[in-house]
């Protein structure tokens, strides 16, 4: 089971005036933050201002002295920001909190090289992420990629030394990843992103693990559920409902690309990529009547009383009652997930007000 939190949206939520947290300001917490509080530094971590980065080469005469000095830009390349020492502290400090709550559930933390072979993130599907690779060939004549996430990384590492592991395995890392996209607010071409994987636990105890460890994360900056909700979904139930339609199963995770747009475009924008797999009339009502289910009794409706999907989803949210979880987490059927690796149970976090993009997903 993977999850992946985007720590600039997360802490975006808790930024009060001059930068400084609001659950810091009313609690008056970490010795270092004191200084920030009372000096009110801002923080410069979640500056929207994006740049291009001009040359810095200087003019040489044939001699090999310097005859003119060109205009240097000092921003950082689009799509990136420095970190001053004000930034790092307040980066410390989330981090921290990151880490602790995946130590206290038991995951060990591990890293890799930011540049990756190329293959191993060249995939199919129409997946946006193939699109947005830092990629290129290094000197050697090899075809390499700065990573753009790091599970793709993490399966490599698990391979690698299969024979060795003992499952199950619960491994976090903070990485920093790269994606060549248009910048927006929350969304930049280098990021650093909260992971958390459980390798070789069949059962939804792993998803129930993570969605804790999530939760403890909120709680321990100051998030409760009346700020961040969790929307539960699995794409078994997209895939019964593809079965349904009589769409093979080779073609369910480019449906489900075009499908996880629905949040950002209308169905007509994609409704001539859905006819091509054969959804269209009433087909596509039966999908997007399924996508607006609620509840678990509205997905039996649509899916059965009989549907093992259902049933997975049911037992999850007993599950997670049981964990103290149930004001956190909410159904919806909407949310599947892009990437093809996602097969079943999948979640997103989302700011209760409405003003962010999804703060973490897996």
């Amino acid at each position: 089971r993977s999850f992946a939190m985007w720590p600039r949206l997360c802490l975006t939520m808790a930024l009060g005036t001059f930068g400084v947290p609001l659950f810091l300001r009313s609690r008056g917490v970490a010795q270092g933050f004191q200084v920030l509080r009372t000096r009110a530094i801002s923080t410069t971590l979640f500056s929207e201002a994006a740049g291009g980065r001009g040359s810095a080469a200087v003019a040489q005469s044939e001699g090999g002295s310097a005859e003119q000095d060109e205009a240097l830009d000092l921003k950082p390349p689009r799509g990136t920001r420095d970190f001053f020492p004000d930034d790092m502290l307040l980066q410390n400090w989330l981090f921290e909190r990151m880490k602790s709550a995946a130590l206290a559930h038991n995951f060990v933390e591990y890293d890799a090289p930011v540049l990756e072979n190329e293959q191993l993130y060249v995939r199919k599907a129409g997946e946006e992420v193939t699109q947005q690779l830092f990629n290129f060939e290094d000197k050697g004549g090899r075809r390499v990629t700065l990573r753009p996430e790091m599970t793709p990384t993490l399966a490599r590492m698990v391979l690698t030394k299969r024979k060795a592991l003992t499952l199950p395995l619960k491994w976090f890392s903070i990485p920093q990843c790269w994606r060549y996209e248009r910048t927006t607010r929350g969304r930049r071409r280098e990021h650093y992103q909260w992971n958390m994987d459980i390798w070789g636990e069949p059962g939804i105890a792993a998803e129930v693990e993570l969605l804790s460890s999530i939760v403890y994360f909120f709680r321990s900056v100051g998030l409760g559920p009346e700020d961040v909700g969790i929307k539960i979904n699995s794409r078994s139930c997209l895939n019964e409902v593809l079965n349904k339609l009589g769409v093979p199963e080779d073609l369910h995770a480019r449906a489900a690309v075009l499908i996880d747009k629905l949040d950002k475009v209308e169905v007509e924008v994609i409704q001539d990529d859905l006819e091509k797999l054969g959804i269209s009339g009433d087909s596509l009502q039966l999908l997007l009547d399924t996508l607006g289910a609620k509840s678990i009794d509205d997905l039996k409706a649509t899916l059965g009383a009989d549907s093992a999907a259902v049933a997975e989803l049911e037992l999850l949210f007993q599950k997670g009652a049981a964990a103290g979880l149930a004001d956190w987490l909410i159904l919806d059927a909407s949310v599947v997930r892009g990437l093809a690796y996602y097969t079943s149970t999948v979640f997103e976090a989302f700011d209760r007000k409405g003003e962010l993009r999804a703060i973490c997903g897996g």
